[in-house]
């Protein structure tokens, strides 16, 4: 007859995963982590939390095996510890889009009206770009997440920055931009922006964590190249 109570501590050793995750700022953590990885300050900036707080946030998520750590000289930098944590992700936020009836609208009421965005699959971009269409693919996001990773030829121009770089973008090529995944408002919003100034722009319905996932290149860089003209 099998031990119920070696069950019992089975299932209570599954749960330990949901329970790491039961906060959303260490929902948000796993989120920036699929970017690529951070050290606790980068992290702190990026989820608006203190460095001590962020720090006990990662603790709980190293303690369940979701995160793992590196020490770089003084600083110590954590990433997701397995691909299959950002499964776990993935399948969290499509349970609850599906399943919960206050996601959708404060989804809307996060990223603004997508009214003609025409947001781009990653298949049509890759075929694109395979094809030798001359797109301008821009990285929005933080430009220390882009130097963690980012889609192959990419150029970087942070959204923070993109006002002010315009210059730099040929307005006889399609831009597509893209940033953190389906939740990440930063590339809907550029595309508002370039479209005021009368750019062509796309935005990428998902971003560098789901682009990485199907198998397409990305690349890592201590400096962005500029766009090629």
């Amino acid at each position: 007859m099998p031990d119920r109570a070696i069950k019992t501590e089975l299932f209570d050793e599954f749960a330990r995963a949901a329970q790491a995750l039961a906060s959303g700022r260490r929902v948000e953590i796993i989120d920036v982590l699929a970017n690529g990885e951070r050290s606790v300050e980068e992290l702190s900036r990026q989820v608006a939390m203190s460095v001590a707080n962020t720090s006990r946030h990662l603790q709980v998520l190293k303690e369940a095996g979701l995160v793992a750590a590196t020490r770089n000289g003084t600083r110590v930098h954590y990433r997701l510890a397995s691909p299959v944590v950002y499964d776990f992700w993935v399948a969290l936020r499509s349970l609850a889009a599906a399943r919960l009836p206050g996601v959708q609208g404060l989804v809307e009421a996060y990223l603004g009206g997508r009214e003609g965005l025409e947001p781009m699959t990653a298949d049509e971009l890759m075929a694109r770009l395979t094809a030798g269409e001359p797109l301008v693919v821009v990285d929005v996001r933080p430009a220390e997440e882009y130097r963690a990773a980012h889609i192959a030829g990419a150029a970087s121009i942070p959204l923070e920055e993109l006002e002010q770089r315009l210059r730099e973008l040929p307005r006889d090529r399609e831009i597509v931009a893209y940033c953190r995944g389906p939740y990440c408002a930063f590339a809907p919003e550029a595309v508002r922006t370039l479209r005021e100034h009368g750019y062509t722009a796309r935005h990428l319905a998902d971003g560098l964590p789901e682009w990485a996932s199907a198998g397409h290149i990305v690349e890592s860089a201590l400096a962005a190249p500029s766009v090629n003209r």
